[in-house]
């Protein structure tokens, strides 16, 4: 069928014109637009325990079920392990992992990484995608048919673990092929499928099914755990987990559950965050003539505040945060990693380059919004870097964030389904006025026989 563009842009205006609402209406009637109060935070709609998440104007910290992140990755230094594993058990049970229990967790997470041939097949390759987290989120609602047991609506608390486990250990798997499926199919590469080492954590599965070579050091496996360490959870109330809980309220599936929740993050101003500001940092490299030079980086920041340069929407990307003022724990964390990583990479003047944008990039904010708060560098200015350092195709980056961020959609949903909460309805207020209804005939521009 051929589309009439002309007749879409007309009808779309019409839709438009139907649909606009005064700004004024909002104040008016104090609609919390995006569950936000008006000094940014977020309106209450529910209790959590799984981490913090209020706004407070003080060196920012990052708690899961009460522990601080910061007390598990100095510990997983220490002992010179992995630690997104015991993370994952940590949100799951509410405890940490014994040594015995966290060897039997790893095992059993292990298990589910590799992906039978059906659905390898058919949810990957048959159809291949241009974008990954759509082809995530197709072979998670996929997984549906492949329901251990057959009982994939089964709300029981046993059988979702049972489900999450099953989620949570074949994601990475799914990201990797999926990827390589649009490499080779859309991209003309060739097709690279290896089958996963069920011993081996989550980052090293990552790092080995994406590379060619399948090899990594011990460095750049320990970057990515880290990674997913601090991406792995942040509250009920971030856009993706309450798409968690909006869905499960409804007693849907897990499987249309975490689609949904993957296809929450996969929009621009959630989890595609990062890649906004490799642009921006590769703009500035394009543009500055010494981006070495932390007057010349300054002078175009402020280019890119006064909407004179960068995508014209006067963000400088990778600075505030919702929730942290004073600083993001989680961009404290990698930008040390990011800075080994630089110079086993021999990149410490691009890593040089972001240091400077946290450095000066919050004053040249503030001067142009008196009344912002304290501004910090998130983890997003980071984290592009470190996947870039690292090798990572821009194609993966929200991917990982989605093979990270499994666990707490699953912990989330269990939280809903244990606490038997209604279904999540919210109220939107009516400003129509009450129309008659016009017969056809008597309606404007009638031709007198339908189709005509």
């Amino acid at each position: 069928m051929t589309i009439d563009r002309k007749w879409l842009k007309k009808q779309a205006e019409k839709a438009r014109a139907a649909d606009y609402i005064d700004p004024a209406l909002y104040a008016k009637y104090g609609v919390k637009r995006g569950l936000r109060n008006d000094n940014g935070s977020g309106v209450l709609v529910g209790l959590t325990t799984m981490d913090e998440g209020e706004r407070k104007a003080i060196p920012g910290e990052l708690y899961y079920r009460g522990i601080n992140v910061k007390d598990i990755v100095q510990a997983d230094k220490r002992e010179h392990r992995f630690g997104y594993e015991e993370t994952a058990y940590l949100l799951l049970f509410g405890e940490l992992p014994t040594a015995r229990q966290l060897v039997d967790w790893k095992q059993r997470i292990g298990a589910y990484r590799k992906l039978s041939d059906g659905f390898k097949e058919n949810a990957i390759m048959k159809h291949p995608s241009k974008d990954i987290m759509n082809a995530l989120a197709r072979a998670v609602l996929f997984a549906y048919a492949y329901d251990p047991e057959g009982t994939p609506d089964d709300l029981s608390l046993d059988k979702c673990l049972e489900q999450s486990m099953d989620l949570i250990g074949s994601m990475p798997t799914i990201a990797a092929y999926a990827y390589q499926a649009k490499a080779h199919y859309h991209d003309g590469g060739s097709l690279m499928i290896r089958n996963p080492d069920p011993a081996k954590s989550t980052a090293e599965t990552l790092l080995m099914l994406m590379r060619e070579d399948g090899k990594y050091t011990k460095l750049e496996a320990e970057t990515l755990d880290l990674s997913l360490i601090i991406h792995a959870e942040h509250g009920g109330g971030n856009n993706s987990s309450f798409t968690t809980h909006v869905v499960t309220s409804s007693h849907s599936d897990i499987y249309s559950s975490v689609a949904a929740s993957i296809l929450s993050l996969k929009g621009s101003r959630h989890g595609g965050a990062n890649l906004r500001v490799m642009r921006q940092m590769e703009e500035i490299k394009a543009n500055v003539k010494d981006w070495t030079k932390t007057e010349n980086v300054a002078r175009y920041l402020e280019r890119i505040a006064d909407k004179k340069a960068g995508d014209g929407t006067g963000l400088i990307y990778g600075l505030g945060h919702a929730v942290y003022t004073i600083s993001d724990p989680r961009a404290q964390l990698l930008k040390e990693k990011a800075r080994a990583l630089a110079k086993e990479a021999g990149r410490t003047e691009d890593m040089k380059l972001f240091e400077t944008v946290e450095e000066v990039g919050p004053a040249i904010i503030k001067a142009r919004h008196p009344r912002a708060e304290d501004i910090c560098a998130n983890v997003d200015l980071y984290s592009g870097l470190v996947y870039d350092m690292l090798g990572i195709p821009k194609d993966l980056y929200t991917p990982i964030f989605a093979v990270a961020r499994c666990v707490s959609w699953c912990a989330h949903r269990m939280e809903e389904l244990v606490n038997e909460g209604p279904i999540i309805r919210p109220a939107y207020k009516p400003i129509y006025r009450p129309r008659k209804y016009v017969k056809l005939s008597e309606r404007k521009g009638f031709l007198g026989i339908l189709g005509k």
